[in-house]
Formats: C-alpha cells, sequence, structure tokens
C-alpha cells in the first residue's frame, strides 16, 4: 500500500465518481492529497474518509475554468505537503448535448474552457511545482468519445476530449528532458453521476466489446499507474481504459 508514498498528488473532479475513487486509492497508496470540486459537501465527505483511513488531506473548492483555482491547489500542495508530484486533471463536463448546429456559441465556449482550457490551466500552475521536485506525472481525463468514436449529440465533448492529447504531446516535448511526464487517461464509460440512467447506462454498455460499462475504481487504478514510478517510460500516450470500446467496429 504505497506506491504513492511520500509523493503530493492534486486530483480535481474530486468529490464523486472517477475522481473521488482515486483521491481515496491514491491516498490509501501513501500519497498526501489535495482534492478539488465545485461543491463543498461532498468534497468535505471524501476527505473525511479519508482522514478515517490516516491519510493526509485538504481541498480547494473552485471551478477548474478559473487560474485562480489551480493556483490555490498548487499552493496548499507546497505549503503543507511540500510540493507537487502528480496531477490528476480529471474535472470536465458533458457540455450542451446537442446536434452541432445547434449548439449555441457560449455553450460551445463553456464546454472547452472547461475540459480543454481548465487543462491548460492546471498544467500551467504544476510544471512549475514540477520542476522544482525534479519531475511529476500530469494526467488528463480524456475519453472515448472523440478519438474511437463520435456520439450524437456530443461535439463539444469530443472537440474537448480529443485537444486533450495535442496538450499531452505538447507538455511531453516541452518537459520530458527535465523528468516531468504527461499522459492521458481515456475511459470508457463508466458508472457515475454523468453516465445518465440505467437505460443509457445499459445503451453504452453495448459500445464496449466487455458488454459493461466500468467501475470507477477501475479507472483511478489505471490513472495510479500512469502516476507511480512503474510508468516511469510513458509519457505523451493516451491509455485507453475503455473495455474494448476502440477495438469493436459496428
Amino acid at each position: 500500500m504505497d506506491r504513492l508514498k511520500d509523493k503530493v498528488a492534486i486530483i480535481t473532479g474530486a468529490s464523486s465518481g472517477i475522481g473521488a475513487a482515486a483521491a481515496r486509492l491514491f491516498a490509501a497508496e501513501g500519497a498526501s492529497v489535495v482534492l478539488n470540486a465545485r461543491g463543498l459537501p461532498a468534497l468535505n465527505e471524501v476527505a473525511k474518509d479519508i482522514e478515517a483511513e490516516g491519510g493526509r488531506v485538504r481541498f480547494i473548492v473552485g471551478d477548474v475554468g478559473l487560474p485562480e483555482t489551480h493556483e490555490a491547489m498548487v499552493a496548499v500542495a507546497i505549503d503543507v505537503f511540500g510540493g507537487v508530484d502528480i496531477a490528476f486533471n480529471n474535472a470536465g463536463t458533458v457540455g450542451a448535448m446537442k446536434p452541432l448546429a445547434e449548439i449555441e456559441v457560449d455553450e460551445w465556449r463553456q464546454t472547452l474552457n472547461s475540459n480543454l482550457t481548465a487543462a491548460f490551466l492546471a498544467a500551467r500552475y504544476q510544471i512549475p511545482a514540477m520542476l522544482n521536485r525534479e519531475g511529476g506525472s500530469i494526467i488528463f481525463t480524456s475519453s472515448f468519445v472523440g478519438t474511437s468514436v463520435g456520439l450524437p449529440g456530443m461535439s463539444d465533448y469530443a472537440a474537448s476530449k480529443a485537444g486533450l492529447m495535442g496538450l499531452v504531446k505538447g507538455i511531453a516535448a516541452d518537459y520530458g528532458a527535465h523528468n516531468i511526464r504527461a499522459n492521458a487517461l481515456l475511459p470508457g464509460g463508466t458508472d457515475t453521476g454523468m453516465a445518465g440512467d440505467q437505460a443509457q447506462k445499459d445503451w453504452a454498455a453495448g459500445l464496449h466489446a466487455m458488454k459493461r460499462i466500468a467501475q470507477p475504481l477501475e479507472i483511478a487504478q489505471a490513472a495510479l499507474f500512469l502516476a507511480e514510478p512503474a510508468s516511469s517510460f510513458v509519457t505523451g500516450s493516451a491509455l485507453f481504459a475503455d473495455g474494448g470500446n476502440s477495438a469493436v467496429k459496428f
């Protein structure tokens, strides 16, 4: 239980779903964690669970689309725990859920701000802190939507999530020599609040070779691999944790 011993990790979108599962898992593996979400009650519950198990945790409530949120998380990580070694930039939004020509410009901008610009802002503040630690691992939650498949009503989501791969490759090229790694995690359908009702989950299950959707912990375990030393030569990559979605042709 010490795969992240003495490491400090930032996790966004940590109040539920994949982010909450990763927060608990990373803390159980020895990391001190700085968590973020927009809702205080659920985030506080995750933090209390971690503390009850003897973990070290702090949290910042805020919008990842704002630079001050990321600045505050990095500051807390440094001031309380001594630095930043890992960042799991997981927060995001589904978007407008409309055919492309019906998406308003403001809706498009909001989706890209939450899913792509927020990722840039996160890395912009996390990288200097990692340079001070002589390395680190940055993980972004992308999606099979926009890479393996396109889904109706999800053009803005697909574009924003696909754009993360360009960001990952740019960070890898800029900072690989400084031992900072950047990778994208591409989950398949996952049993979170964003997955919709049971009928939508059942439909999504059919898109996967395994004919089911993931549990949040399964995706968190993939994120753990990208965070830990076992993936020390992995950077600029896309790790598909998609239940074989990318292998299935319809």
